[in-house]
């Protein structure tokens, strides 16, 4: 059962609002109801707003919390006034005092994502998210001298979603490629990534973890074995020190966590955000 309802209200996507209000509902113990309302960009959807708002906070006898990055003050001013809520308001918390300690007006932008066609910083990163699904799980060897980062690691160890989560995110254009029993045999990394050492970050895993996932894909198979899970993780982080590869455990760590550290060893010279 959930015993409050958070609503992340804004006039743009909601991203801005859900991901910071996230970080602040996490230090609590509980778990509420999470509503997104995007694109409450006129005065008659805040009035919408605020009837649904005040109509959960009826049924649950309890004030709602509300989340908001609305740069229309009109339709700011009609949810304020109107909701029987906890309002948080993060652009009247943070950018108003902002505009009084720098001297000037902030821009207003509805959101990170409006007017993106006009946006180079966007396509680039549709263009990274493109490279990085070409280049996932070694398909392709061609344009490696335009990755950001080349993520390395036995199958399942968490190279596709880093790999996504740096394009979508940050902008890198990062390819992935699996360690496989011919590469241990030869003691050697696969022939395309060679000249490219010094982009590589290599990723390893607890071989009773991975073991776990991949018998999620393959029950009962040889792959998911756990003898196998161990002798290639063995193998893989022998072939990293071997090679002076920097590397982490996804283990125990978000998609957040790697790509952070991961940002923090190559400081590639254009991050997006």
């Amino acid at each position: 059962m959930h015993s409050r309802t958070v609503f992340f209200v804004s006039d743009g996507t909601g991203i801005t609002a859900e991901t910071f209000g996230n970080a602040i509902l996490a230090q609590f113990e509980f778990k509420p109801r999470h509503v997104r309302l995007p694109f409450i960009d006129t005065v008659d959807k805040a009035h919408q707003v605020v009837r649904q708002i005040n109509h959960t906070a009826e049924l649950e006898g309890k004030r709602p919390i509300v989340f908001t990055t609305l740069v229309n003050v009109e339709v700011l001013k009609v949810i304020e006034e109107g909701c029987k809520a906890m309002m948080l308001d993060m652009f009247g918390t943070f950018v108003r005092p902002l505009e009084i300690e720098l001297g000037m007006k902030s821009s207003h932008r509805v959101g990170r994502f409006s007017d993106v066609s006009k946006s180079k910083e966007y396509h680039d990163r549709i263009e990274a998210i493109n490279f990085s699904l070409a280049h996932d799980d070694g398909q392709s060897n061609r344009d490696l001298e335009q990755a950001d980062v080349i993520l390395v690691g036995v199958s399942r160890s968490g190279k596709t979603p880093t790999s996504l989560y740096l394009a979508m995110q940050h902008g890198l254009k990062a390819a992935n490629y699996p360690l496989i029993p011919e590469d241990f045999e030869r003691r050697q990394l696969p022939p395309a990534l060679v000249p490219h050492r010094k982009k590589i970050f290599g990723l390893t895993i607890h071989p009773e973890r991975l073991s776990e996932i991949r018998n999620e894909r393959r029950p009962n198979s040889r792959y998911a074995a756990l003898e196998s899970c161990r002798a290639e993780v063995a193998d893989a982080e022998a072939m990293m020190r071997r090679e002076g590869i920097r590397w982490l455990s996804t283990t125990t760590k978000s998609i957040e966590e790697i790509a952070t550290t991961i940002l923090q060893e190559i400081r590639p010279e254009r991050l997006e955000y």
